[in-house]
């Protein structure tokens, strides 16, 4: 009898053990989903962070917390259609090698993963770009990557960046994209950071930059593909050539070859 009741309790004990551990890890769970939260408001733009999958909500949270810069580029106009803008977005390394063949820039790219992508502006910048929420008007990216330059010393850092695009037509009902950027970037090196009241303008000056010239360099894409379509089609289809995908639907967008000398002109941005 008495071992019949120790057992009933042994039981019962063990029963409560669970249900304590099971509610410590729930309430432990949305302390740190609460503790994680973030705002909407980016910028003066809202955004659905509320969709951002949970994996990547205490990343996000700990670089905007904390951040050592945030900067706002655009809007800056880029010379594209709605669909082949957003296939250029989803596919780096394919826009990268473009806009080397054209002259247009150094970039460097290549898929690492499911949304993941390595990236080399050429120009002392390069890291991991993971497309972390993405829907018809927005994108919001996790960044992790380095800078060297002759002002600034080898940093390290990461970032958030939150695009918002629009569909706008020019004076001649020409589809272009309007894109806006708000970027907070976090530095890894503590010393760098404590140091931000003096180094301030000069990264985010850099950051600037680089974001405003990474889109400017797109609208010349852009611009190149309307002006001179046989002659993208032409650098496309140099060896080694593109994926046969990639130059599918390049034949399909740019329409029947046009035999056009013009000069890409440079970037038109709107302040």
């Amino acid at each position: 009898m008495n071992v019949a009741k120790a057992f009933t309790w042994e039981q019962g004990s063990c029963r409560w053990a669970l249900l304590l551990g099971v509610a410590i890890v729930f309430f432990a769970g949305t302390a740190r989903a609460e503790s994680c939260s973030l705002s909407p408001v980016h910028g003066d733009l809202t955004f659905p962070v509320e969709r951002i999958p949970s994996e990547w909500t205490c990343q996000l949270h700990t670089i905007i917390k904390s951040h050592t810069t945030v900067t706002r580029v655009g809007p800056i106009r880029v010379a594209m259609s709605e669909p082949l803008y957003r296939y250029l977005l989803g596919e780096p390394p394919f826009a990268a090698t473009l806009i080397r063949r054209l002259g247009l820039g150094s970039y460097h790219s290549q898929a690492w993963g499911e949304r993941r992508f390595w990236g080399d502006d050429g120009e002392g910048t390069k890291g991991f770009v993971q497309l972390v929420y993405e829907d018809a008007e927005s994108r919001i990216y996790l960044l992790d990557g380095s800078h060297e330059s002759r002002l600034l010393p080898h940093i390290t850092g990461k970032a958030v960046v939150f695009l918002r695009m629009a569909v706008v037509r020019d004076h001649l009902r020409s589809e272009d994209m309007d894109s806006t950027i708000v970027a907070y970037t976090k530095l890894d090196n503590r010393l760098l950071s404590g140091l931000v009241s003096f180094l301030h303008p000069l990264i985010r000056g850099m950051v600037t930059s680089k974001l405003q010239k990474g889109v400017e360099t797109v609208h010349r894409l852009g611009v190149a593909m309307r002006q001179q379509p046989s002659r993208v089609l032409r650098e496309a289809e140099q060896p080694p050539p593109l994926p046969e995908q990639h130059l599918a639907f390049l034949r399909t967008v740019l329409g029947p070859p046009l035999n056009s000398t013009q000069v890409i002109s440079p970037a038109n941005t709107i302040p």
